[in-house]
Formats: structure tokens, C-alpha cells, sequence
């Protein structure tokens, strides 16, 4: 696991905690449930989230994806759970992009 992909998520966290009455619990972030019954967001909030991530990967890594693909919103077990499968999606995407790119592993 990427500890700058936890970095980036962690800080996107931050700021949108920085707006929130409530705030999302960050002591154990691998596990914080996003999307779902115990998730911290409903799906608009999830989309604007999820936004925020895919711009400060590519500020972070210089690297588009997408993270609200036909691809991630058809899995088996969603990559929205929680913080850890976010993060596992977000490296295949970035291995994928990168050999797409021409730039290998990113990750």
C-alpha cells in the first residue's frame, strides 16, 4: 500500500473536515467506511470527494484517472467501502494509466 496515496486521501479528509460540522473520524483512516450504510458520505458528497482525490493525484503524481468509472462502480466489493479499497483501486488505476502512458508504474 502507498503511503502517499493514504497522504493524499488523508489531506483531502482535512479539507473537507475543515467545512464539516461533522467530522470524519481520521484516527484509523485505512478503515473509515465512505460510502454506505456506516459511510461518512451520501452520493453527491461521495462524487465531490472522490473529485477532490482524482485532482490531487494528479497534482501529486501527474497522473488523469478516473475514479467513478463504469469499472469501479461495477465491482463485486466497492472500492468506496472504505479508505483501504479506495486506495487499492486508485494503484490498479494508476498502473493502468501509467502503462497506457507510457510511464510505467506510478506507484
Amino acid at each position: 500500500m502507498d503511503d502517499r496515496l493514504l497522504g493524499v486521501i488523508g489531506n483531502v479528509i482535512a479539507e473537507i473536515n475543515e467545512r464539516r460540522d461533522e467530522k470524519i473520524p481520521t484516527d484509523d483512516l485505512l478503515n473509515v467506511s465512505l460510502y454506505g450504510d456506516a459511510g461518512v458520505f451520501d452520493s453527491m458528497h461521495l462524487v465531490n470527494f472522490l473529485t477532490l482525490v482524482e485532482e490531487a493525484i494528479e497534482d501529486e503524481y501527474d497522473l488523469e484517472i478516473s475514479l467513478t468509472s463504469e469499472k469501479a462502480v461495477s465491482r463485486r466489493i466497492s472500492p468506496f467501502s472504505r479508505v483501504e479499497r479506495l486506495i487499492e483501486f486508485i494503484e490498479e488505476e494508476m498502473v493502468l494509466v501509467g502503462a497506457e502512458s507510457g510511464q510505467g508504474s506510478a506507484v
